[in-house]
């Protein structure tokens, strides 16, 4: 752990500047809040206060006991990486673009499995779209997240270069959560903007899992999952949750799985209901009128 410190220490500019930059973007969040609330722009007044109360959670929760699990962890993995990459000005740059790789995967699994959308979901529930959206986020996600970071520390990234990198990919998106900026030309189509990622939070048919990406939109047309925004966005989960308790807000789909896996026919359902996608049910045979046995279900 004096190891750990002393690297960390090392590294306490580049976490003073993403402090710095936090603070400001929490100015901005209370700024576009308060101006809401006072042009009479935001509807739900309740929904912010989840955010907010949330995020005070989440701070407190990432700043001891998560925050410790989350660096321990990586470091116990560390000694086993398969090389080492020199700490240099390009290996930031590449430790930046690694990591906003393994953004894109780690948000994709989250979208695609569904005990990990349990904690993801939280951050989607949202039916309004501003910056305090950006605080909605599980409070359970920093004890899952470091595991997709195993990969760069095992091709050689240093480990507070990992953190690091992995910390500025999520800061870069607080200010994407917002209406009041309109699409931005090219750069809708390299970076993840304010459009692209309201495409993401839409739950229209042709929107839902869809722009990936951290910083950078590009993962998202290599692989085949870019959208442009077009038709108005309507914001949510296609089950809205009704309610803004942070509770219920945090901890809601874990109890459906839950349920959904209680009540299942076999282990093997069982499992589908924790580890397939989102609204998965196992298939059931029945006879049609001609007496011939029909699959049904996804």
């Amino acid at each position: 752990m004096n190891d750990i410190e002393s690297r960390f220490n090392e590294a306490s500019s580049a976490l003073g500047f993403l402090e710095f930059i936090g603070l400001l973007f929490l100015v901005l969040i209370v700024s576009e809040t308060l101006w809401d609330v006072l042009t009479g722009k935001r509807v739900r007044w309740k929904e912010s206060g989840a955010n907010f109360t949330i995020f005070l959670i989440s701070a407190i929760l990432e700043r001891t006991a998560y925050g410790l699990v989350f660096i321990v962890a990586l470091a116990l993995v560390e000694p086993f990486s398969f090389f080492t990459i020199p700490q240099t000005w390009w290996s930031w740059a590449l430790a930046l673009v690694a990591a906003d790789f393994t953004y894109y995967w780690m948000h994709r699994f989250e979208h695609q499995i569904r005990i990990l959308w349990a904690y993801h979901s939280v951050h989607h529930s949202s039916p309004e779209y501003n910056l305090t959206t950006a605080m909605r986020l599980a409070w359970v996600e920093a004890l899952f997240e470091w595991v997709f970071l195993i990969p760069m520390l095992l091709i050689g990234f240093d480990l507070v270069q990992t953190i690091i990198a992995f910390l500025s990919v999520v800061s870069y998106q607080t200010w994407i959560h917002t209406e009041k900026i309109n699409r931005l030309g090219w750069l809708d189509r390299i970076f993840n903007t304010p459009s692209v990622h309201r495409v993401h939070h839409g739950t229209n048919a042709q929107y839902i899992d869809k722009n990936y990406g951290g910083i950078l939109i590009i993962w998202d047309r290599l692989f085949g999952t870019f959208e442009p925004e077009g038709e108005k966005v309507v914001y949510g989960i296609t089950t809205p949750l009704g309610t803004s308790n942070p509770l219920t807000i945090n901890f809601h789909e874990y109890g459906q799985i839950f349920k959904d896996a209680w009540q299942a026919k076999s282990l093997r359902n069982a499992l589908g209901h924790l580890f397939k996608r989102p609204g998965w049910q196992p298939r059931t045979i029945c006879k049609n009128d001609t007496g011939r046995m029909n699959d049904t279900g996804p």
